[in-house]
């Protein structure tokens, strides 16, 4: 079982920069992928990043976020956070930590989820 707390979701103007985290327990963290997800009003859950288990550091973006989102993984205090600059309105949504066996957008093939933070991004 695998238990995961997100933190950092906050209003934040457009163009700025936020920072969220996700703090992971459990057995085997180390053996999982970590990733976040977003969900928007009235949309389906999207992926947004990933990061590989403990070791390799490989990390996958979707096209939306790529070059402006940064995801890290802290191996040592088992965490995974997710830079975020020049964020858009559409960026506006509630934030998930996942864990997972491997990293890919579909969302039901991750295996344990947080609760989510909103994240709001006003003009």
């Amino acid at each position: 079982q695998v238990h995961l707390v997100e933190s950092g979701g906050a209003l934040v103007q457009a163009g700025g920069s936020l920072r969220l985290s996700c703090a992971a327990s459990g057995r085997h963290i180390g053996s999982y992928f970590l990733g976040w997800f977003r969900q928007g009003p009235g949309k389906e859950r999207d992926f947004v990043a990933a990061v590989s288990r403990r070791g390799t550091g490989a990390t996958y973006y979707s096209d939306s976020v790529k070059g402006r989102f940064t995801i890290s993984r802290d191996n040592a205090e088992n965490t995974v956070s997710l830079q975020m600059n020049s964020l858009q309105l559409e960026d506006t949504a509630v934030y998930y930590c996942a864990a997972g066996p491997t990293a890919t957008s579909n969302a039901r093939v991750w295996t344990y989820w947080g609760q989510g933070t909103q994240v709001t991004v006003s003009s």
